[in-house]
């Protein structure tokens, strides 16, 4: 894998690649604090604020709470809807697959609740799910942010390599016999290892790490797998909303520019900026972050 997939990115793909290792919705009150669904959905939500809403994906393993300091920037000028997804920090798993499961539910989601121009915010997977949504039903959300996540992770080193050759070096059977070997204790501290790499507050890689240590097994390996193995690059020509993509340094700015336009070269309404950040950037540079946010979503 090495081979084909040499280290460009000691933060990101060290947490990618590092990874092979080891309600009926019902709403009787929405006041300011933060409202739960019932189960139709697998994904857990809660919503707070007033305005016009906003869909918050957190990325890989994370729980919503990521999103935390988000919704308290945004939340006097728009309801938020914080997702956790099935099988991450302590929510129950599903059998089905996540990304496509997730995908359809979310806009089922966002149908019935009869969201008024919404806008989808997605970090990581949340990113990626965020992109897919959008390209699927382009008539259905207004904008679109993905904060560090791309359409497809191996495409950032190798921009002509497929899922099929893909899918000869990452073998999702052994990925989940890796995962699911590991005892708690050894979760605990490889995720332990893994959330330093990716924020520079200790904090808030404590809490990382802990929700990936109380996710299950079995999603986080199929989860990569299915991260690894699902392109969707060019199906962003279908989306007709404006994005704004906000990356980590890979090496250098201007080395992470060039990957990620070419990653977003089909999208027709690009705004593409990077912070010098780790993984996580609305803990590492939250001015830059909410001040983009804000710019972007006048």
């Amino acid at each position: 894998m090495n081979n084909i997939f040499p280290s460009i990115n000691k933060v990101l793909f060290s947490y990618l690649f590092n990874l092979t290792k080891v309600v009926f919705l019902v709403v009787l009150l929405i006041t300011g604090r933060p409202t739960s669904a019932q189960k139709k959905y697998d994904f857990d939500v809660s919503i707070s604020g007033k305005g016009t809403p906003i869909i918050m994906i957190p990325g890989y393993s994370c729980s919503g709470k990521v999103w935390t300091e988000t919704v308290n920037h945004l939340k006097d000028k728009y309801e938020c809807h914080v997702l956790t997804l099935p099988g991450f920090a302590g929510q129950p798993a599903i059998k089905e697959s996540l990304l496509e499961t997730m995908r359809n539910e979310i806009i089922a989601y966002a149908r019935d609740k009869k969201m008024q121009r919404p806008i989808l915010l997605g970090h990581s997977l949340g990113g990626f799910l965020s992109l897919w949504i959008a390209s699927t039903v382009p008539e259905l959300f207004h904008k679109v942010i993905v904060v560090d996540g791309v359409p497809f992770y191996p495409g950032m080193q190798n921009p002509s390599i497929t899922p099929d050759e893909v899918k000869k070096f990452v073998n999702k059977a052994a990925l989940i016999t890796q995962f699911t070997s590991m005892d708690d204790s050894q979760l605990i501290t490889y995720s332990e290892n893994v959330a330093r790499q990716l924020v520079t507050d200790s904090i808030k890689a404590k809490s990382i790490a802990n929700w990936q240590s109380h996710s299950d097994k079995v999603t986080l390996a199929t989860a990569f797998y299915e991260m690894m193995t699902t392109d969707i690059r060019q199906d962003l020509g279908k989306i007709t909303a404006p994005v704004l993509v906000l990356g980590s340094q890979y090496e250098t700015l201007e080395r992470s520019q060039q990957i990620l336009s070419e990653q977003y070269k089909y999208l027709k309404k690009l705004t593409l900026h990077n912070a010098e950040s780790k993984h996580f950037i609305m803990y590492d540079q939250p001015t830059w972050f909410f001040n983009e946010l804000d710019t972007f979503l006048k």
